[in-house]
């Protein structure tokens, strides 16, 4: 396990201990803590903005507009399970993960 140094004001270095005096842990452990749930939730953000950057490619999109509105109608007048059953027809495996 690697070390790390980092200098906190004092207010919050005094947060820090007496949340570690509640909890029962060292301060390095709530420090821990508080970098992996700020990495995942970075992480979770970006993911969400590139989804959303994606949308808008798509919405601007005409064609993506046209096949949309096809899989809707598919979806509305077939229902998913007649879906489901082309695609195995046609080879193509609708468990596996097609998206990065």
């Amino acid at each position: 396990m690697t070390t790390i140094s980092l200098r906190l004001p004092d207010d919050i270095e005094a947060h820090l201990k007496a949340e570690a005096r509640l909890e029962g842990k060292t301060q390095s452990e709530i420090a821990r803590l508080a970098i992996v749930e700020y990495l995942a939730r970075r992480e979770k953000e970006r993911f969400m903005a590139e989804m959303a950057a994606a949308g808008r490619a798509l919405a601007a999109d005409p064609q993506a507009w046209a096949e949309s509105r096809e899989i809707a109608e598919d979806l509305a007048d077939e229902g998913m399970d007649a879906i489901i059953a082309a695609e195995r027809a046609a080879g193509i495996d609708p468990e596996e993960k097609w998206w990065k």
